[in-house]
């Protein structure tokens, strides 16, 4: 039976459009603000938990937007829940107190830049939320891809 480690996480946007991204102390890569389900926690839980700590506000959490099964051979798989953070405010972003031990700073990015700042598989993740949001559907991907464009091993990191 499979115990996949699950970890949830928010897209947040500021009045242009842009992505909300965190520099954890602990990558060499920007993320998205979220962190690990924690036991008797439900992912959308979680998110508004680790939104809190590694943040310090607590905005409102909108709907689920995509959920990604991602393997990865040094952590085991997991299954990973992006929800819609939304528009957050100047009255917010005047509050961020970030999560010393654990983030060196945050910003907000445009998408098209995306590449340049984080890992492909997240990349995909996070343009398949934009989607998601525009759309009114929630994304199931595999490793960041539509399970269609996924075959067999060709999987992509």
């Amino acid at each position: 039976m499979a115990h996949p480690r699950m970890a949830a996480g928010a897209l947040f946007f500021d009045e242009a459009g842009r992505v909300l991204l965190v520099e954890p102390s602990y990558k060499d890569h920007l993320d998205v603000p979220g962190g690990y389900v924690e036991r008797n926690e439900s992912p959308l839980q979680a998110c508004v938990r680790e939104v809190r700590e590694e943040l310090a506000i607590t905005p409102r959490i909108g709907r689920l937007l995509v959920v990604d099964w991602a393997p990865s051979p040094g952590e085991g798989d997991k299954v990973l829940y992006l929800f819609d953070g939304g528009l957050l405010g100047v009255d917010h972003r005047r509050r961020i107190r970030l999560q010393a031990d654990e983030l060196r700073g945050y910003g907000f990015h445009h998408a098209e830049r995306l590449p340049e700042l984080t890992v492909p598989r997240l990349v995909r993740r996070i343009n398949a939320g934009f989607q998601a949001r525009a759309s009114g559907l929630t994304a199931y991907l595999e490793h960041g891809e539509a399970p269609e464009a996924v075959s067999g091993s060709k999987r992509r990191r």
